[in-house]
């Protein structure tokens, strides 16, 4: 059956040895309007060679008012869907697949564009089985194969949402449907509910500074956490230290503000420090929290100057708790110890000093440290963080300008591993001070420590750690093992005096 609307259908073919010269095929008149047109030929028709049967020669008639004749639609060159074939010159040689202009080669044949942009390609299209040409067909032309490539791009878009779907079908339906498009879509008008996090950031914020360190031919920056409204602020000593031989420390404000600030306190043993900013009042102080009622899972948020990004907000959970500060096989010193927060939360340089915040906006640890390396300098989801509990007994000395006193046994101690020489057990006693709280709890050289009021003791870090979170005049229970047999002791600890010692 013959397609009316194909603009050719006046023009039936006509074998090439039937044909007269160029001028004679455009002076022939077209045939009769009842004269029913042959079917429209496909490509495949063309590869075999014409029958030898010529139709006869139209005679001579007057020329009827011929039909209008639709006019194709205009292409450009390169989406034109006509399928051009070169004529041969002899009738009996079979014409070659390679007619078409538009023509490609089988996907399986098709070369591999290395490193070639999306952009400078057309996009590769799955032909179906009944478009493949190894059956001497002709392919769909270009025009058709470009409507499949947008195709398979609207449906992989379309697969993201209904929306995207819905979009489509709007544009492609036949029934007049109108076009759908988010651009024309107004606001709703509502905002998304706040998150605990969200909450949590809008508390806390106004209460979080960045420090800006210089001295020692040294400089950097930090994070604070203010403590009075009279710029009080709670940091790391290792934030400020740099600064305490005629350094220089600014503060920045979470309302834009800046001013100097001079150092009350630091305690190097808990790596702790207060400093005060000058000419401040009316500040917000930063609610503190009880770190004994931490628990593993339990969602935290930490704000800071992640690498000097300041009021940056991240958030996580506690991933452990007691865990000794610095960790086995770490390289800083057992001079700062501290029983520290685990958190997966992202702690960077520049966070250190800032507060970890539990979801109901209270502090409950001072963050403090990373476990990173050269080739991820950043968070690696193991932070620490000095329990809020050690801060609160710490830092009012610290802003009186005070000493600290930690609480100690009188005992030196180094690391206990089992057979296997890498498993730690314990925190053997080298050495007892004569007079010492660990002298009158009975402990002995050799006596092996391996856990204080039930928590676990694996290293001589960890004791240092542990006892670094209680205070002078308290007592504890030490379970230790000696020759082999497991005994506790009641020890009364005593002061340091302000200095360093276990």
């Amino acid at each position: 059956m013959s397609d009316p609307n194909d603009p050719f259908a006046a023009q039936p073919y006509v074998p090439p040895s039937e044909r007269g010269s160029d001028a004679d095929t455009q002076d022939a008149a077209p045939e009769a309007p009842d004269a029913a047109p042959p079917a429209q030929e496909s490509v495949a028709d063309q590869q075999e060679p014409p029958t030898e049967t010529a139709s006869p020669e139209p005679e001579p008639q007057s020329e009827p008012e011929p039909e209008p004749t639709p006019e194709p639609e205009p292409t450009d060159s390169a989406t034109e869907d006509t399928v051009q074939v070169e004529q041969p010159q002899s009738h009996g040689i079979q014409r070659p697949n390679t007619s078409s202009t538009h023509e490609m080669p089988a996907v399986a044949d098709r070369p591999q564009l290395d490193g070639a942009d999306d952009d400078d390609r057309e996009p590769t299209v799955m032909l179906p089985v009944d478009s493949h040409d190894d059956d001497g067909t002709t392919p769909p032309p270009r025009g058709r194969r470009r409507l499949v490539g947008t195709l398979a791009l609207v449906v992989l878009a379309a697969g993201a949402g209904v929306g995207g779907a819905a979009a489509y079908d709007a544009i492609r339906s036949d029934d007049g449907g109108s076009v759908v498009s988010s651009l024309d879509a107004g606001s709703d008008g509502g905002s998304a509910p706040a998150s605990d996090v969200e909450k949590v950031a809008q508390q806390v914020l106004p209460s979080v500074v960045q420090i800006n360190v210089t001295g020692g031919g040294e400089g950097g920056r930090g994070t604070g956490t203010v403590i009075s409204s009279d710029g009080e602020i709670l940091t790391n000593n290792h934030v400020i230290e740099s600064a305490a031989d005629d350094g220089t420390i600014s503060v920045a404000f979470n309302d834009g503000t800046n001013a100097k600030a001079e150092i009350l306190g630091r305690d190097p043993a808990t790596d702790l420090a207060v400093i005060k900013a000058e000419g401040k009042s009316g500040l917000s102080p930063a609610t503190f929290g009880d770190s004994t009622e931490l628990s593993v899972g339990q969602g935290v948020v930490v704000i800071g100057s992640s690498f000097g990004l300041e009021g940056t907000v991240t958030s996580g959970i506690i991933s452990a708790l007691n865990r000794p500060f610095p960790p086995p096989g770490s390289s800083s010193s057992t001079e700062t110890a501290f029983p520290a927060i685990q958190t997966d939360a992202a702690i960077n340089p520049g966070n250190s000093g800032g507060p970890l915040v539990d979801l109901r906006g209270r502090v409950v640890g001072i963050n403090a440290a990373i476990i990173s390396d050269a080739v991820s300098p950043g968070s690696n989801g193991v932070g620490f963080a000095i329990p809020i509990d050690i801060a609160k007994v710490v830092s009012p000395a610290l802003a009186k300008g005070n000493d600290f006193e930690h609480a100690r046994i009188g005992v030196t101690v180094g690391g206990a591993v089992a057979s296997d020489n890498i498993t730690g057990v314990g925190a053997e006693i080298k050495e007892v001070t004569k007079g010492s709280a660990g002298d009158e709890a009975g402990l002995e050289v050799g006596d092996i420590i391996t856990s204080v009021n039930d928590v676990q003791i694996s290293s001589s870090t960890a004791l240092v750690a542990s006892i670094r979170g209680y205070e002078p005049g308290e007592t504890i229970t030490v379970t230790y093992t000696r020759d082999g047999d497991e005994k506790t002791a009641k020890v009364k600890l005593e002061s340091d005096g302000g200095k360093l010692g276990s």
